[in-house]
This record gives C-alpha cells, sequence and structure tokens, in this order.
C-alpha cells in the first residue's frame, strides 16, 4: 500500500538517492553537487527553502515531489515543481499519479496560481504523463542559468 505523506529529515539521504537517479537518467549524474547537510539545512532548517511529498511503501521511499514557492509579477505565488520521480522499479503502478495529485492539491490548499516545471525535451514518458493533465508546454522561453 502506497502512503503518500511529508518528508522528514531522516528521508534526505533517501531523497538525495533519488535525485541522483534522476541525474543519471537525464544523463547528467556528474551536475548533483549538493552536499546531504545542505540539503537537509534547505528543507528542514530554520528557513526552509523547499517542500514535498514522498511515497512509500512498507517503510521505503519509491518516488518523490520536491517544490519551493516562485513569485510572478504576472500571477502571484506559484509552485515551481523542481524534482518529481518515482523508481524505476516502481513505475508503472501508479505512485506518479499519487504523488502528483498531492502536489496538485496543495497548489489548490495554498491558492497558488499555477504549477510549472521543466521537462526535457526527449522525455517522452514524462512528457506525455504530463500531457494526461492537459498540461500546456512553452516552446517559446529559452532557460537561462548563472552558475556560481
Amino acid at each position: 500500500m502506497i502512503t503518500i505523506r511529508r518528508p522528514e529529515k531522516k528521508d534526505c539521504k533517501r531523497l538525495l538517492e533519488l535525485v541522483n537517479e534522476l541525474a543519471v537518467y537525464e544523463k547528467a549524474p556528474q551536475e548533483v553537487t549538493v552536499t546531504l547537510q545542505h540539503f537537509e539545512e534547505s528543507g528542514f532548517g530554520e528557513n526552509p527553502v523547499w517542500w514535498g511529498f514522498v511515497a512509500e511503501d512498507d517503510n521505503l521511499i519509491l518516488g518523490f515531489a520536491l517544490y519551493y514557492i516562485r513569485y510572478s509579477t504576472w500571477k502571484g505565488q506559484c509552485l515551481y515543481l523542481e524534482d518529481f520521480l518515482v523508481t524505476e522499479k516502481a513505475r508503472g503502478k501508479g505512485i506518479g499519479k499519487l504523488l502528483f495529485d498531492r502536489v496538485i492539491e496543495e497548489c489548490k490548499e495554498k491558492k497558488f496560481t499555477r504549477m510549472c516545471w521543466q521537462v526535457l525535451e526527449w522525455n517522452e514518458p514524462a512528457i506525455n504523463f504530463y500531457k494526461k493533465y492537459n498540461s500546456s508546454f512553452d516552446t517559446e522561453w529559452v532557460n537561462g542559468a548563472l552558475d556560481f
């Protein structure tokens, strides 16, 4: 039986394992440089900057959705879904739908005006999943980043 719940600090090690699994899937494992200490502090310190949900079965976290609040001067507060993953061995069992539906519920509870995320253009399974929700995809904007 799958349980969807909020993560706890003790879950951070497992969450980082899943973050690394996602990075491997996205062909960029070398890009994960966050430490466990920083990850824990960012989610459970004095001023948390991320929140989320985990999908658990028999005390094993099989998936997670991690988000933060983004502000749009046009729309107001939005939920930005930073990472959303169900471990490869657990895919196809409806766990992603349970997680995604819980995040949508969170948006409604907190009265966010929008939920947004990024998906790699070659990730057809993810794109097809999001299309089931009548999601829109923007091909006009180019992502920018500046690393320090």
